[in-house]
Protein backbone atom coordinates (compact mmCIF):
# COMPACT_ATOMS: atom_id res chain seq x y z
CA UNK A 1 0.00 0.00 0.00
CA UNK A 2 1.45 3.52 -0.66
CA UNK A 3 1.14 6.20 1.96
CA UNK A 4 -2.27 7.61 0.97
CA UNK A 5 -3.85 3.96 1.54
CA UNK A 6 -2.23 3.42 4.29
CA UNK A 7 -3.24 6.82 6.07
CA UNK A 8 -7.05 6.06 4.84
CA UNK A 9 -6.95 2.99 6.37
CA UNK A 10 -5.08 3.80 9.89
CA UNK A 11 -8.13 6.48 10.14
CA UNK A 12 -10.47 3.96 9.04
CA UNK A 13 -9.70 1.29 11.71
CA UNK A 14 -9.07 3.95 14.52
CA UNK A 15 -12.55 5.20 14.29
CA UNK A 16 -14.21 1.55 13.95
CA UNK A 17 -12.54 0.06 16.82
CA UNK A 18 -13.12 3.95 19.01
CA UNK A 19 -16.68 3.36 18.19
CA UNK A 20 -16.99 -0.03 18.96
CA UNK A 21 -15.67 0.73 22.30
CA UNK A 22 -18.00 3.91 23.18
CA UNK A 23 -20.99 3.23 25.92
CA UNK A 24 -24.53 3.12 23.86
CA UNK A 25 -25.07 7.18 25.39
CA UNK A 26 -21.77 8.00 23.92
CA UNK A 27 -22.75 6.25 20.91
CA UNK A 28 -26.29 7.95 20.38
CA UNK A 29 -24.86 11.25 21.54
CA UNK A 30 -22.86 11.13 18.26
CA UNK A 31 -25.30 10.15 16.26
CA UNK A 32 -27.39 13.00 17.99
CA UNK A 33 -24.64 15.82 16.75
CA UNK A 34 -24.25 14.87 13.22
CA UNK A 35 -28.50 14.27 12.66
CA UNK A 36 -28.63 18.17 10.74
CA UNK A 37 -25.18 17.38 9.01
CA UNK A 38 -27.08 13.86 7.22
CA UNK A 39 -30.17 16.13 6.25
CA UNK A 40 -28.26 18.86 4.43
CA UNK A 41 -26.64 16.14 2.84
CA UNK A 42 -30.08 14.41 2.03
CA UNK A 43 -31.15 17.83 0.67
CA UNK A 44 -27.99 17.78 -1.27
CA UNK A 45 -28.46 14.45 -2.92
CA UNK A 46 -31.93 15.55 -3.91
CA UNK A 47 -30.66 18.36 -5.40
CA UNK A 48 -27.86 16.44 -7.42
CA UNK A 49 -30.08 13.87 -8.13
CA UNK A 50 -32.98 15.97 -9.71
CA UNK A 51 -30.57 18.51 -11.83
CA UNK A 52 -26.66 16.40 -12.23
CA UNK A 53 -27.20 12.58 -12.62
CA UNK A 54 -27.82 12.47 -16.30
CA UNK A 55 -25.26 15.15 -17.00
CA UNK A 56 -22.57 12.86 -14.53
CA UNK A 57 -23.86 9.58 -16.14
CA UNK A 58 -23.19 10.77 -19.91
CA UNK A 59 -20.01 12.68 -18.69
CA UNK A 60 -18.08 10.84 -16.74
CA UNK A 61 -19.68 6.73 -15.60
CA UNK A 62 -20.57 5.70 -19.17
CA UNK A 63 -17.44 7.12 -20.88
CA UNK A 64 -15.26 5.74 -17.84
CA UNK A 65 -13.51 8.97 -17.02
CA UNK A 66 -14.57 9.72 -13.88
CA UNK A 67 -12.70 12.97 -13.76
CA UNK A 68 -13.85 14.01 -10.39
CA UNK A 69 -12.37 10.02 -8.87
CA UNK A 70 -8.89 10.53 -9.85
CA UNK A 71 -6.06 7.81 -8.20
CA UNK A 72 -5.32 9.13 -4.48
CA UNK A 73 -6.90 12.80 -4.84
CA UNK A 74 -9.44 12.82 -2.34
CA UNK A 75 -9.27 14.54 0.23
CA UNK A 76 -11.25 13.03 3.16
CA UNK A 77 -11.46 14.81 6.29
CA UNK A 78 -11.17 12.45 9.76
CA UNK A 79 -14.82 13.71 10.26
CA UNK A 80 -16.38 12.28 7.01
CA UNK A 81 -14.43 9.24 8.40
CA UNK A 82 -17.01 9.00 11.50
CA UNK A 83 -20.16 10.59 10.05
CA UNK A 84 -19.51 7.58 7.52
CA UNK A 85 -18.51 4.86 10.17
CA UNK A 86 -21.39 6.04 12.11
CA UNK A 87 -24.03 5.27 9.03
CA UNK A 88 -22.47 1.93 7.67
CA UNK A 89 -23.08 -1.76 8.50
CA UNK A 90 -20.01 -3.60 9.38
CA UNK A 91 -19.93 -5.34 6.43
CA UNK A 92 -20.31 -2.35 4.64
CA UNK A 93 -17.11 -0.98 6.03
CA UNK A 94 -15.23 -4.01 5.74
CA UNK A 95 -15.99 -3.38 2.16
CA UNK A 96 -14.46 -0.32 1.98
CA UNK A 97 -11.43 -1.86 4.13
CA UNK A 98 -10.89 -4.20 1.80
CA UNK A 99 -11.07 -1.60 -1.15
CA UNK A 100 -8.85 0.75 0.42
CA UNK A 101 -6.41 -2.37 0.65
CA UNK A 102 -7.15 -4.05 -2.85
CA UNK A 103 -8.12 -1.07 -4.93
CA UNK A 104 -10.43 -2.42 -8.02
CA UNK A 105 -8.75 -0.29 -10.42
CA UNK A 106 -4.96 0.86 -9.79
CA UNK A 107 -6.03 3.95 -11.84
CA UNK A 108 -9.02 4.95 -10.18
CA UNK A 109 -10.05 6.23 -6.83
CA UNK A 110 -9.34 3.72 -4.44
CA UNK A 111 -12.89 4.08 -2.93
CA UNK A 112 -14.40 2.98 -6.31
CA UNK A 113 -15.68 -0.23 -6.51
CA UNK A 114 -17.55 -1.93 -9.75
CA UNK A 115 -20.83 -0.52 -8.73
CA UNK A 116 -19.57 3.07 -7.52
CA UNK A 117 -18.59 4.37 -4.33
CA UNK A 118 -18.11 2.46 -0.95
CA UNK A 119 -18.89 5.23 1.27
CA UNK A 120 -22.25 5.48 2.72
CA UNK A 121 -22.30 8.95 3.35
CA UNK A 122 -19.27 10.11 0.67
CA UNK A 123 -16.80 13.18 1.92
CA UNK A 124 -18.12 16.12 1.31
CA UNK A 125 -14.95 17.06 -1.17
CA UNK A 126 -16.54 14.31 -3.14
CA UNK A 127 -20.52 15.37 -2.48
CA UNK A 128 -20.15 18.77 -3.48
CA UNK A 129 -18.12 18.36 -6.47
CA UNK A 130 -19.10 19.71 -10.12
CA UNK A 131 -16.85 20.19 -12.85
CA UNK A 132 -17.49 22.96 -14.88
CA UNK A 133 -18.85 21.84 -18.10
CA UNK A 134 -21.51 20.32 -15.82
CA UNK A 135 -22.31 23.44 -13.86
CA UNK A 136 -22.60 25.11 -17.08
CA UNK A 137 -24.86 22.73 -18.90
CA UNK A 138 -27.11 22.83 -15.76
CA UNK A 139 -27.15 26.43 -14.79
CA UNK A 140 -26.86 28.13 -17.92
CA UNK A 141 -30.38 28.15 -18.19
CA UNK A 142 -31.48 27.62 -14.64
CA UNK A 143 -30.81 30.41 -12.42
CA UNK A 144 -32.64 29.50 -9.56
CA UNK A 145 -30.90 26.00 -9.28
CA UNK A 146 -27.30 28.07 -9.51
CA UNK A 147 -28.63 30.14 -6.58
CA UNK A 148 -29.58 27.04 -4.89
CA UNK A 149 -26.55 25.39 -5.04
CA UNK A 150 -24.54 28.97 -3.79
CA UNK A 151 -26.49 28.61 -0.82
CA UNK A 152 -25.56 24.43 -0.19
CA UNK A 153 -21.96 25.66 -0.42
CA UNK A 154 -22.18 28.45 2.27
CA UNK A 155 -24.32 25.50 4.13
CA UNK A 156 -21.35 23.04 3.73
CA UNK A 157 -19.17 25.83 5.46
CA UNK A 158 -21.16 25.76 8.73
CA UNK A 159 -20.52 22.46 9.09
CA UNK A 160 -16.95 22.05 7.51
CA UNK A 161 -15.16 25.95 7.87
CA UNK A 162 -13.50 26.73 10.82
CA UNK A 163 -13.94 30.30 11.39
CA UNK A 164 -16.30 28.85 14.22
CA UNK A 165 -16.48 25.90 16.23
CA UNK A 166 -18.22 23.45 13.52
CA UNK A 167 -19.32 19.92 13.60
CA UNK A 168 -16.05 18.93 11.77
CA UNK A 169 -13.87 20.56 14.31
CA UNK A 170 -16.30 18.68 17.37
CA UNK A 171 -15.40 15.20 15.75
CA UNK A 172 -12.02 15.80 15.77
CA UNK A 173 -11.67 17.02 19.02
CA UNK A 174 -14.23 13.96 20.15
CA UNK A 175 -11.60 11.40 19.21
CA UNK A 176 -8.51 13.52 19.99
CA UNK A 177 -9.65 13.65 23.90
CA UNK A 178 -10.14 9.38 23.26
CA UNK A 179 -6.29 9.52 22.24
CA UNK A 180 -6.89 9.41 18.25
CA UNK A 181 -4.78 10.92 16.43
CA UNK A 182 -4.70 11.31 12.92
CA UNK A 183 -3.21 13.27 9.63
CA UNK A 184 -6.70 13.38 8.38
CA UNK A 185 -7.83 15.83 11.27
CA UNK A 186 -6.86 18.98 8.73
CA UNK A 187 -8.81 21.20 11.16
CA UNK A 188 -6.40 20.03 14.54
CA UNK A 189 -3.43 20.04 11.80
CA UNK A 190 -3.59 21.83 8.56
CA UNK A 191 -1.68 25.81 8.91
CA UNK A 192 -4.33 27.37 6.56
CA UNK A 193 -7.27 26.22 8.73
CA UNK A 194 -5.40 26.94 12.09
CA UNK A 195 -5.32 29.82 10.76
CA UNK A 196 -9.00 31.05 10.41
CA UNK A 197 -8.79 28.96 13.90
CA UNK A 198 -7.07 31.66 15.66
CA UNK A 199 -8.82 34.59 14.01
CA UNK A 200 -12.38 33.66 14.55
CA UNK A 201 -11.79 35.24 17.93
CA UNK A 202 -10.42 38.35 16.96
Amino acid sequence: MNAYQKEQLKALQMVRQQLNELPDSELDALKGKIADYLEFRSQVAIFLETHFKDICMEKCYRSRLSACCSKDGIIAFFADVVINALTAENDELDRLEHAIQHPADEFKCIFLSETGCLWQVKPIVCEMFLCDEAENREFEGDPEAEKQWEAYKEIKKSFTWPDKPVLFEKLESFFMAKGCNSTLMYIHNSPGLLRIKKNRAK
